[in-house]
């Protein structure tokens, strides 16, 4: 039995990882000698917000941030209590492509409004990291999570925005056919320019606007991904 609170995972809760991998990932956490973050009740916030029949959107990215209380369980998300960040991270590109894309201008960095509407906000990577150690937790088996996650959400049509490598073969099985699949690279100061064989630069790369095109030519509604109404 897990030490974790699973109880707010809802319909995720009989996913195999948690009988199967968990108790081994939960028994190497407990010897780690740093610091782990997110904060253990924050872990499965992804899950817990965006439950699989409200998932529209999945944007996968690697591991949460290594920072001490800049993470809180939703991919690129940061607190609106974090400090001010003086160098310039993934979530500053991301803003300034949602700017490029749609003009639409976001200063909450807190992005649970967009899990609320159905965005996945999910790290392909591994769901905990070691303070200061970027890809610390990479051996664990978080992926094993991310493969069944990504089977459960196979039952129907979806937008999947894969930012970055491990993004991309995190979701490699993916139908491409009769999902909306964007690959590009990661949009860290690092990766953001770089575009490969198979994927096209973060910059430039219009998801914002291009998935929802995608969504309401299903017959869904777009994705308000400005700052929510009221802030």
């Amino acid at each position: 039995m897990s030490a974790l609170d699973l109880s707010r995972l809802g319909a995720w809760h009989d996913l195999p990882f948690f009988r199967d991998d968990l108790p081994r990932i939960e028994a190497a956490l407990a010897r780690e000698d740093r610091p782990v973050f997110p904060p253990a009740p924050a872990i499965f916030q992804a899950l817990e917000r965006t439950q699989p029949e409200d998932t529209r959107v999945v944007i996968l990215g690697q591991d949460p941030y290594p920072q001490r209380g800049k993470g809180h369980g939703l991919a690129f998300s940061i607190p609106e209590d974090f400090p001010p960040r003086t160098r310039r991270d993934s979530l500053d590109n991301i803003f300034q492509e949602l700017h490029d894309d749609l003009g639409a201008e976001r200063r909450s960095t807190d992005l649970t409004d967009w899990a609320d509407q159905g965005v996945l906000l999910l790290n392909a990577l591994s769901l905990t990291v070691p303070e200061s150690k970027a890809g610390g937790h990479r051996a664990l088996g978080w992926y094993r999570l991310t493969a069944e996650v990504l089977e459960r959400l196979s039952d129907r049509p979806r937008a999947y925005m894969l930012w970055g490598k491990d993004a991309h073969q995190a979701a490699r099985n993916v139908d491409t056919q009769t999902n909306f699949v964007l690959k590009s690279s990661h949009p860290s100061p690092m990766g953001v320019h770089k575009a490969g064989q198979d994927f096209v630069a973060f910059k430039g790369s219009r998801p914002f606007s291009r998935t929802n095109d995608w969504l309401k030519s299903q017959g869904s509604n777009a994705i308000n991904w400005a700052d929510p109404e009221g802030t």
